[in-house]
């Protein structure tokens, strides 16, 4: 009689025992909850980013900028009047350009290259900045780092985040 309770109690262990374990879902699904998080943040950043190139602006007493649809700030150093296209889609343009800080301390000296409109990768507010220009213009660019280099910078001398700036002449326009 000892050695039948003696199975029949481990055949009961054997037979409850090897049932595979369940996997437990979270009490709460945070994902929607960080990307709502993520995005506060983002537009918080973005609200204080505005501010400070406000700021700059207001403080600026020679130059009159004007904001752009896109999200950057623009003003003429040098003008040219007239009836001159612009560049358009798939043109190649020859430009000079630095970059600096809004404290004016350079970051990149001035630099020349070619630019295909909207075929090659640049600095974004600058790839819709050029479509405003005329050849033989200058105008300095006021760019917030979500329309520059963004949350990553650019890994060497732009930091994380960082409001530039950019004066860029647009030295000649070959269409397509």
């Amino acid at each position: 009689m000892k050695h039948k309770t003696l199975y029949f109690l481990l055949i009961f262990i054997v037979a409850f025992s090897c049932k595979e374990p369940e996997a437990r879902r979270p009490k709460t699904q945070t994902t929607k909850n960080f990307y709502k998080e993520l995005i506060a943040e983002n537009k918080q950043l973005i609200k204080k980013e505005t501010e400070l190139i406000e700021h700059y602006i207001s403080q600026d007493t020679v130059n009159t900028y004007k904001a752009s649809s896109t999200g950057f700030w623009y003003t003429y150093t040098n003008k040219v009047e007239g009836n001159i296209p612009k560049p358009k889609s798939e043109d190649v343009v020859a430009i000079e350009y630095t970059i600096t800080d809004l404290e004016g301390e350079e970051l990149y000296p001035k630099q020349k290259r070619t630019y295909k409109i909207d075929k090659e990768d640049f600095i974004p507010a600058l790839e819709d900045g050029i479509k405003l220009m005329k050849v033989g213009e200058t105008i300095t660019f006021v760019i917030p780092s979500h329309r520059g280099f963004g949350i990553a910078g650019d890994g060497n001398n732009i930091e994380v985040n960082q409001t530039i700036k950019s004066t860029l002449t647009l030295i000649d326009i070959k269409t397509k």
